[in-house]
């Protein structure tokens, strides 16, 4: 499923290259007949304002919704495992599956960022492709439904995501990643990392009640555990 590199372009930051190609990216989402066609309909606001609007007004955007804390965050295991040790091994297990793919990353993301695992998507047959997108589906639909929540084009692309994986976004697969306690300022955020404990050793281990076991069940495919 190539489209999926497509749609993995207009998660990532963006840039004037992104704006010169946005038509471009419309049109062959819109000839692609393996993709549902409202949910592809329901991006062209997007693409419109990705093409269009001032290039800084569209990163600053961006940064606002996905890099200024976790609700939306655009790492997978980061809405399951937080900064505990084993969202570390989810990520090693991810990327030797990347290897084993004949995908070698060569971005500076980590593996569990949602565009490089798309791009990994898009290299697979299109049955292996929409199985692999619906493992982590319980993190897209909840992302879907908090963007929609704060009015953001962006919800579209995680709803085109969801539809192409089969996924249901029902109201219990929106409440099943509990929400982030994220800042709402520039001054929380300042005061988050200033509050931010590191710890070593045994009192590094995670909280055995941070991660949603739905969730977890799901995600854990991603990293090829058996009895997920």
């Amino acid at each position: 499923m190539q489209a999926l590199h497509l749609i993995s372009l207009l998660l990532q930051y963006p840039s004037k290259d992104l704006q010169s190609v946005a038509g471009e990216i419309r049109q062959r989402l819109e000839g692609d007949k393996a993709l549902p066609a409202a949910e592809v309909a329901a991006l062209f606001p997007l693409l419109k304002r990705l093409a269009t609007s001032d290039i800084y007004d569209a990163q600053e955007t961006y940064v606002e919704l996905f890099d200024r804390g976790r609700a939306h965050s655009l790492h997978l295991f980061e809405h399951v495992h937080g900064e505990s040790r084993d969202r570390g091994q989810a990520m090693v297990d991810l990327r030797e599956r990347y290897l084993a793919a004949g995908l070698e990353p060569s971005s500076n993301e980590l593996p569990d960022y949602l565009p490089l695992f798309l791009d990994y998507c898009s290299t697979l047959p299109e049955q292996a492709a929409r199985e692999a997108l619906a493992e982590p589906g319980v993190v897209m639909v909840a992302i879907a439904a908090r963007l929609a929540e704060r009015q953001s084009d962006y919800a579209s692309v995680f709803e085109l995501l969801c539809a192409i994986a089969g996924v249901e976004m029902d109201e219990e697969a929106k409440n099943a990643i509990p929400p982030a306690d994220d800042p709402q300022d520039l001054e929380e955020l300042d005061a988050q990392w200033e509050e931010e404990e590191i710890r070593f050793g045994a009192e590094a281990a995670p909280d055995p009640n941070a991660a949603c076991p739905v969730a977890a069940s799901q995600l854990a495919a991603m990293r090829g555990e058996k009895g997920a």
